[in-house]
């Protein structure tokens, strides 16, 4: 007897990128009348919105450790 294999391979187009091509099709054929911002946000947008994300947590990181030191400081000060 033999063995079948199946292995399911992706490497497909993404939904994001078939909404872009979408987009852009819509937008050459005149049927919307967005900026081109809009038309490519789905190209961007994830990576948009990730590097958001990381600068609010480096934001909240700095804050952290800022309000760390100055309680450590705090600290120091009363033991003295």
């Amino acid at each position: 007897m033999s063995k079948q294999s199946s292995s399911k391979q992706g490497g497909g187009m993404s939904m994001l990128g078939l909404l872009g091509i979408a987009f852009i099709v819509l937008k050459l054929c005149g049927v919307i009348d967005w900026s081109w911002w809009w038309v490519t946000a789905p190209f961007w947008g994830v990576l948009a919105i990730l590097a958001v994300i990381w600068l609010v947590c480096v934001v909240i990181g700095a804050f952290i450790d800022a309000l760390d030191k100055a309680i450590s400081k705090r600290d120091r000060k009363v033991k003295e």
